[in-house]
């Protein structure tokens, strides 16, 4: 087989209707395979998680809208997401990442696992934060947002800011000493986070995925990923 980097993509699953099939978008792929990577979509299988730990580099942990543990989420909030499998079989491989000290790479849902998994805390509805806050799901829309300048993200980038899109209804709000906030939207919503305990374990909650095909500066963390998989 190549000696190219092999990533383990979390599967997806259509939550919004059934939860019967694995659903999710080609780009997440095409972004790994033009980094210089081999994604393997990673199912719903608790016989999987342990050699998928063991045998893969690096672990992409995808978008979606399911329910989290209402642990997570700050002032007696609870999630109205649909539950799904794809918790236990996420949290466990992701764990098991941060245990071997691989590289990580968490879109949206993602963002939001990894900095709930190191003491952060969520809100189910980031527009009842306050008045302030924009509509945050809204597709097709654009909206800038600030790298903080001492990150790892803001190297991999190189910008102090860049335009990105909006999926979310859920957002990180009260963030650990474990975790760093290193983007933020105009109106304070955390946009990405990172660990600086890990080699790389970096969490953005647009989907950077959906820019793969276009010149966009934030696909650089794809190739920063995939290149961090590389180092021992």
């Amino acid at each position: 087989m190549s000696g190219k980097p092999r990533i383990a993509v979390i599967m997806d699953e259509n939550t919004s209707v059934d939860g019967t099939r694995y659903d999710m978008t080609k780009a997440y792929f095409v972004a790994i395979q033009r980094a210089g990577g081999l994604p393997f979509g990673i199912p719903y299988v608790p016989e999987m998680i342990e050699p998928v730990i063991d045998e893969f580099d690096g672990f992409l942990s995808v978008g979606g809208r399911f329910a989290f543990p209402d642990s997570w989420y700050v002032d007696g909030q609870v999630s109205n997401s649909p539950p799904s499998e794809r918790l236990e079989i996420e949290t466990t491989l992701m764990r098991g990442f941060l245990e071997r000290n691989k590289p990580i790479l968490g879109i949206c849902n993602g963002m939001q696992v990894l900095a709930a998994l190191h003491g952060c805390r969520l809100s189910p509805n980031v527009r009842s934060l306050g008045p302030h806050v924009m509509e945050h799901d809204k597709r097709g829309f654009l909206h800038p947002v600030t790298l903080r300048q001492d990150t790892r993200l803001s190297r991999i980038i190189g910008l102090s800011e860049i335009l990105v899109n909006s999926f979310h209804r859920e957002a990180v709000v009260d963030m650990s000493d474990q975790a760093i906030a290193s983007a933020h939207a105009a109106d304070g919503i955390v946009e990405a986070i990172e660990i600086p305990a890990q080699r790389f374990a970096i969490g953005v909650q647009w989907h950077q995925e959906l820019f793969t095909f276009q010149d966009h500066p934030g696909n650089r963390l794809f190739e920063a990923f995939v290149q961090a998989t590389r180092k021992s």
